[in-house]
């Protein structure tokens, strides 16, 4: 493991290299002004949104939703990374995932704005030329034009290079006539800006294209019947000779899969956002409802199995948060970065959201899956009541199921996740192969029993999560020796890879989280954060020497097997910690 602690502006490296708590970015650290954004969203969420969430998912008014994003768009939330010369507010990069997290809580509504505010807006602002971002940026900020993004196909999906959508050059070379079918297009009912992807003649990738409503040749199906989000607006669209100008082509020929790539990139990260803010309305529902609902004279918050679903509810969100805001602010510094040295603002921005696509694939995964376990034990601490449609867990229930699958399912982000880190080792931007066999030399070796434990605040769990760093090393690196080219093929291996790796980035970020609160506030004042670090950081534990057996035991054995397990043990070792204690005191402290 590297000794020099500093910032490094690369995307993975957390695996190799050590972070200085003060350069890390927490909540905490949003300034007053950003705090007033985010109360203009929460205050707009429930004088507009939350009163008439039942009106919105029976979409018997067609014009609501859009009538909606239209009052959303008068506040300027439409415009929050679209730079002020084209109507917008051009935020920085954590801010606007701060205002994601917020209007997360806003169920249909929030997919709604996501979509046109994300991948429906972004491709313009980042691929588009001068003349296209003054003709579509300042109308969509607005939202006087409302945004949606196709994609899908009925044969392409994850495999999104795979569509067959077709793009022909007119007789007169002036348009280029666009034909194929696109499904599961969020806002496609009523959007009047559509960005496509198409593939011209036989070109092995895709373009985009800009598709205006009004050009002609769209026709789509009725809205589909969904588990849940039902009040967001999704349809099949069909284009037929849709004619489209060629100067509505996005970016260059056969850049369209790459366009679709990086704006994939930031809408993961947007989501990890957004669950966190559905994940924290749940939580504040639970715990109200936990105290409000008495069953043998007593409240049930009073309940041990009840602490015990608070508390994980609460730890959970808090990790994914520490987490996601810690990585938004690496994009940021990224792209600044890039910028001083010379690169052009736009070229920079996505250059700095790319050199991170491994956390953003991570957090896409763990905030996702935290919000699917905060609804599932909100509905269990409503007991009856969570089943019913009257209570709010029954749609918040069904609203988070889509977060698995959207901006590409868990599983290939999972997969994402460690075949990147792998082609960056591959390419020498970081050096795992290094460190890697460094921590097998120190498996081989006698464990210095007689090592002094570590001092100062937290510097027990710093060393513990370096631990779980040469645990994925070791067994990573076992693997790469193993398999080779191979390990790509091999799916559940780089599913269990992906676990470790996932739960180092969230508990590390954790702990980096209260060492950095504990200096700014005092050791004293953050007993809470102390204690959800050492609860996440005992159960993360506990799921990296799982998913680092499960991996070994897939491709190696003998003494070699026998070794590793040796090895997986010592790096996964841990104390005992009275679990039921600490998420008492959590429960506690949340009041």
């Amino acid at each position: 493991m590297s000794e020099t602690i500093n910032k490094k502006l690369i995307g993975g490296s957390f695996i190799v290299s050590p972070t200085d708590f003060s350069q890390v970015f927490i909540p905490e650290d949003f300034n007053e002004e950003q705090r007033m954004i985010a109360a203009t969203c929460e205050e707009f969420l429930q004088k507009e949104i939350l009163i008439r969430l039942d009106e919105i998912d029976s979409q018997k008014d067609p014009e609501l939703m859009p009538a909606l994003m239209d009052k959303a768009g008068e506040l300027g939330l439409l415009g929050t990374s679209v730079p002020a010369e084209y109507g917008g507010f051009g935020m920085d990069f954590n801010t606007s995932m701060l205002v994601a997290e917020v209007i997360g809580g806003g169920h249909s509504f929030a997919v709604a704005l996501s979509a046109h505010t994300g991948i429906g807006t972004l491709p313009i602002v980042y691929y588009g030329n001068n003349e296209q971002k003054a003709k579509y940026l300042p109308k969509l900020a607005s939202g006087e034009w409302k945004a949606a993004y196709c994609l899908t196909e009925p044969d392409s999906g994850s495999d999104a290079n795979s569509g067959k959508t077709k793009a022909v050059l007119s007789a007169d070379g002036k348009n280029y006539l666009i034909t194929g079918q696109k499904m599961w297009i969020t806002n496609g009912g009523f959007a009047d800006i559509f960005i496509v992807f198409a593939k011209i003649e036989q070109d092995k990738n895709l373009t985009g294209f800009i598709i205006e409503k009004s050009f002609g040749g769209i026709t789509m199906n009725e809205e589909e019947h969904k588990m849940g989000i039902k009040g967001s607006s999704t349809r099949q669209i069909f284009f037929n000779d849709c004619p489209v100008p060629v100067e509505n082509m996005l970016s260059t020929r056969e850049n369209g899969f790459k366009i679709a790539v990086n704006i994939l990139n930031i809408g993961r990260i947007k989501l990890a956002a957004a669950a966190i803010g559905a994940s924290k309305k749940v939580n504040q529902l639970s715990l109200q409802y936990a105290k409000e609902r008495k069953q043998f004279g007593v409240s049930i918050e009073t309940f041990g199995a009840i602490k015990f679903k608070l508390a994980e509810q609460h730890v959970k969100t808090f990790v994914s948060e520490s987490a996601t805001y810690r990585a938004g602010q690496d994009i940021e510094d990224k792209q600044n970065e890039l910028i001083a040295g010379g690169m052009d603002e736009i070229q920079a921005k996505l250059k700095g959201v790319e050199q991170f696509a491994i956390e953003c694939a991570i957090l896409k995964v763990h905030a996702s899956e935290t919000l699917d376990y905060v609804v599932d034990e909100g509905v269990q601490i409503y007991g009856g009541m969570g089943y019913s449609a009257d209570a709010p867990m029954e749609r918040a229930y069904r609203d988070s199921r889509i977060n698995r699958i959207f901006e590409g399912t868990n599983e290939i982000n999972r997969l994402l996740s460690v075949g990147t880190l792998l082609k960056k080792a591959m390419k020498g931007e970081i050096d795992l192969i290094g460190p890697a066999m460094k921590i097998q030399q120190e498996v081989m070796s006698i464990p210095d029993f007689g090592a002094a434990e570590p001092e100062g605040f937290m510097a027990k769990e710093t060393k513990q999560v370096n631990q779980l760093k040469k645990a994925f090393l070791l067994v990573s690196g076992a693997a790469v020796q193993k398999l080779m080219t191979r390990i790509e093929e091999e799916q559940e291996i780089m599913m269990f890879l992906a676990d470790m790796l996932i739960e180092i980035y969230a508990v590390e970020s954790t702990l980096l989280r209260t060492q950095k609160l504990a200096a700014k506030t005092g050791e004293e004042a953050v007993a809470l954060e102390l204690n959800i670090t050492k609860l996440y950081l005992h159960t993360s534990t506990e799921k990296i020497a799982y998913c680092g057996r499960q991996a070994l035991e897939s491709f190696a054995e003998g003494d070699e097997l026998k070794m590793m397990m040796l090895g997986l043990k010592r790096f996964t070792k841990q104390d005992p910690i009275n679990v039921t204690h600490l998420r008492r005191e959590i429960v506690k402290a949340l009041g």
